[in-house]
């Protein structure tokens, strides 16, 4: 498999570290709301990384954080007046639920920043004693300059950045040795969370976060780190200078990122009102349709997401769908019988178009081109197929074609469609678990019927239902 390395550039033959294990680190979101469709691509993107890995069979060690520490996070708190624990782990629960919806595989290993500090204050406490940080007034900072591979992944060079920051003080950035440094740790302030360290009570710095939590989870040296395009620098570039400086060692491998996602050819933002959540476009279309359409184009494209583009790719994943339904219901009326020559060609047409699928996966996860190939399977056994084509022929598309939308996290199998009854039961079950304080089993029924495309609405007048 050939994989493109942000680092040199160019494509290269994917090796892991040890043989058949691969460890992975992807950087995750801050909890502080509902992750946006932004947020998504990478959740999606290196998810079917990881299950087109598993289809090779190896064992992916696969890590994914939350940043529940935070300047967002704290604002949020006190605005609504609360623990910022609170808020942290609200939104945890809810990123789950989309990812979920998204068909996103739960994390090997999803670690929180706040159980980490212990391992944090450590790495700062090497960093500290190898002559890379030093404290000033609580503050501890990592001095760039003394990492002398710094900008090697973002391709920045470190005389033109610190031009830069001469035009752009910081306040309190007098107190550092260099402009360039940035914070591992900083001291607390009146009504934040906070943990006791060597240099006062205080929070680690975001990049660090990541360095301790990758290296507790996968090791010091990681096989593939990936993230969005945005986090190349200074994010990345920074876990870099303190892993390395750290532990002695290179920090990971492989980098990969995805490209940006723009809203109707313009940046994502609050104030053009262009700014869509998980939740919000997934009352407007199955989160399945939205995964179809991020896989749809190359990894590292940028992607433009509108209206007419999604439901373009709705469209096309109904072809798909369709098709798997007729060739369920064929399945169902087939005659067990021998395969005949044009049975026996077709067949051996199939392995080919799996071959194909595999060969775009492994150029860089091409997952565009792997889409267009299971068009051509589906082209295939509509016009190839019918009701007296031998069981075991059609046995062998359904199948094929399932497996290689499942490594796609794309579910072909249809599911019986929920009866109101039963619907209006299992929100009446909800409604007395609520009543009972089970909020537990409340949610767990909620995230039932959305995982049947039911949405809940709970008003003045009661609760109200819909299906997407």
């Amino acid at each position: 498999m050939k994989i493109y390395n942000t680092m040199t550039r160019k494509k290269e033959e994917f090796v892991p570290i040890e043989e058949n294990k691969v460890g992975i680190y992807v950087c995750g979101p801050t909890v502080y709301d509902y992750i946006h469709i932004g947020n998504a691509r990478p959740m999606i993107v290196f998810d079917t990384l990881r299950r087109y890995l598993l289809y090779k069979g190896y064992d992916v060690n696969y890590v994914s954080n939350f940043t529940d520490v935070d300047d967002k996070i704290i604002r949020r708190a006190l605005e609504e007046g609360v623990p910022s624990s609170d808020i942290s782990e609200r939104f945890i629960r809810e990123v789950k639920k989309d990812m979920q919806e998204l068909n996103v595989m739960e994390a090997t290993v999803h670690p929180k920043a706040t159980e980490e500090i212990p391992d944090m204050i450590e790495m700062i406490r090497t960093l500290i004693d190898k002559g890379f940080a030093y404290e000033v007034n609580g503050t501890v900072y990592f001095r760039t300059r003394s990492f002398p591979g710094y900008g090697k992944l973002s391709g920045k060079n470190i005389d033109d950045l610190e031009a830069g920051h001469r035009s752009i003080q910081v306040a309190g950035e007098q107190e550092k040795e260099d402009a360039l440094d940035f914070v591992l740790w900083k001291p607390k302030k009146e009504g934040e969370p906070c943990w006791p360290s060597p240099w006062g009570e205080g929070r680690p710095g975001w990049h660090l976060e990541c360095s301790v939590m990758s290296r507790k989870y996968i090791g010091n040296i990681i096989d593939i780190h990936a993230g969005g395009e945005d986090l190349i620098f200074p994010h990345h570039e920074n876990e870099i200078a303190q892993s390395e400086a750290a532990n002695g060692v290179e920090f990971a491998r492989y980098w990969m990122h995805n490209g940006f996602l723009r809203i109707d050819g313009e940046k994502m933002s609050k104030s053009l009102g262009n700014f869509f959540t998980i939740r919000e476009i997934g009352e407007k279309y199955p989160l399945q349709v939205i995964r179809f359409f991020i896989l749809s184009a190359h990894y590292r494209s940028p992607l433009n997401f509108s209206d007419q583009l999604v439901e373009s790719a709705k469209s096309s994943l109904e072809r798909i769908l369709n098709a798997m339904g007729r060739l369920s219901d064929l399945l169902a009326k087939a005659e067990d019988r021998e395969l005949d020559q044009k049975e026996q060609e077709l067949s051996s047409r199939v392995q080919e178009y799996v071959n194909r699928f595999e060969q775009a996966m492994e150029d860089d996860l091409n997952t565009a081109d792997a889409i267009s190939v299971i068009f051509e399977m589906v082209k295939l056994a509509n016009t190839g197929l019918k009701e007296t084509s031998a069981k075991a022929v059609i046995s062998e598309v359904y199948e094929k074609i399932g497996k290689l939308c499942d490594i796609l996290g794309i579910q072909t199998e249809v599911k019986e469609e929920l009866l109101d009854d039963k619907i209006e039961a299992l929100i009446a079950e909800r409604q007395a678990a609520r009543k009972a304080k089970d909020f537990a089993r409340a949610d767990e029924i909620r995230n039932q019927l959305a995982a049947e495309g039911i949405l809940l609405e709970d008003t003045r007048e009661g609760v109200k239902w819909k299906r997407k």
